[in-house]
């Protein structure tokens, strides 16, 4: 074989390769194009791909890569990056984690852009690391070890004065933060997430425990994309199967992200078991996670009839996008019982002509009074 042959050749597999990668691409969902995506571009360094660490006073402040808005990004959908940290790895102090924050930005870092362009941080904790150095077994992998998540319509989270979430300055946590774009189609550029985080070294905070519930519905296992006139009334037909998918104590598909079509609808999840409560505890931060068009979301005692937290949503007035979602705190409480039974109820209003997705969670924090007495131990041994 000449070199003539072999370059002819060369360039037909070269061209087979490329075809084949675009029919791959295009058959992908949105979502899927978007980690595509970003990872060429970080790979290939066309846009930043580095995370800035950066301490202020009281504030551990973290500046994401870009992330290239060239479409439409719904909830989940758009670019998003990760990465593991500790707040100092030479100290094992004992820190609390106080307040919250992220901002969209542009991508010099100069100027800050619509909250329109953030989908979620979120800030896990590892479970062996943070319950393994109290001695916490019995708490390890019996919940999703969600920290917290500020998102759309909740961009900045204070708890309550006096209260905070313990943690080991060595400790490592898990952060993930994602774009969003609902409503710009005529220009492409790059946007950034500033997100911080506010921290106190005082040893007179009372911990905090997180706990996150979440609404989740029924839907038919064998043909979960059909739309029916017939729905059973609280079922719903999933965004996917492969995510957000769940079983209930009786083997029943429950999806977590569904789809909402034009108008109102309203759902119910009993949430006795997710809550699990053990004992008669105090909770102190509710915290809500929600897309465009819900209306209004309710935790509900259903044993004393009871409304523990009643969000009235706030949408965009031009647009698609959550203008706020107010979250709740208090540093006297809302006592809870194990023997009462909890109901999340949500109210959805699509407004446009075309079917939309849906998520409902909480993110709450009760009084941790097994940690305290933990905390109070370790510092008097000090």
């Amino acid at each position: 074989m000449n070199f003539k042959q072999w370059h002819k050749i060369t360039l037909f597999c070269i061209s087979i390769l490329i075809v084949s990668g675009l029919i791959y691409y295009s058959s992908l969902s949105n979502r899927h194009k978007a980690i595509v995506k970003t990872y060429l571009l970080y790979t290939l360094n066309i846009i930043d791909s580095d995370w800035k660490k950066n301490y202020n006073e009281n504030t551990l402040e973290f500046t994401s890569p870009s992330f290239l808005i060239d479409n439409i990004y719904k909830s989940m959908e758009g670019p998003k990056a990760l990465q593991y940290f500790s707040f100092n790895t030479d100290k094992d102090e004992l820190l609390w984690m106080t307040d919250f924050q992220v901002t969209a930005l542009d991508k010099y870092e100069k100027k800050i852009l619509s909250n329109d362009f953030i989908c979620h941080t979120n800030i896990n904790f590892i479970p062996q690391d943070h319950h393994g150095r109290w001695n916490l077994n019995t708490r390890m992998n019996n919940q999703f070890p969600r920290l917290i998540s500020l998102s759309h319509g909740v961009e900045k989270i204070n708890f309550p004065k006096g209260f905070g979430y313990p943690f080991f300055s060595d400790e490592k946590f898990f952060m993930v933060t994602q774009s969003l774009n609902h409503n710009v189609t005529d220009s492409i550029f790059q946007v950034k997430h500033r997100v911080s985080i506010g921290y106190s070294n005082k040893k007179s905070l009372k911990p905090l425990y997180p706990k996150l519930i979440f609404m989740m519905l029924p839907y038919d296992t064998e043909n979960p994309y059909e739309i029916k006139q017939d729905m059973p009334a609280n079922s719903c037909i999933p965004i996917e199967t492969k995510n957000h998918t769940y079983q209930d104590e009786e083997g029943n598909s429950l999806s977590g992200h569904w789809k909402i079509f034009k108008g109102k609808s309203k759902y119910t999840y009993n949430v006795t078991n997710l809550l699990a409560i053990k004992d008669t505890v105090t909770l102190h931060q509710i915290t809500p996670h929600l897309h465009p068009f819900a209306e209004r979301f309710r935790l509900i005692d259903n044993t004393s009839k009871e409304i523990i937290y009643s969000c009235e949503v706030t949408n965009h007035q031009t647009g698609i996008g959550l203008t706020d979602t107010p979250n709740f705190k208090s540093k006297k409480g809302i006592t809870m019982y194990p023997n009462h039974d909890y109901q999340l109820e949500l109210i959805t209003n699509n407004t446009t002509t075309e079917i939309q997705d849906m998520m409902a969670s909480l993110f709450l924090f009760f009084y941790d009074k097994e940690m305290d007495e933990k905390i109070k131990k370790y510092n008097d041994a000090l």
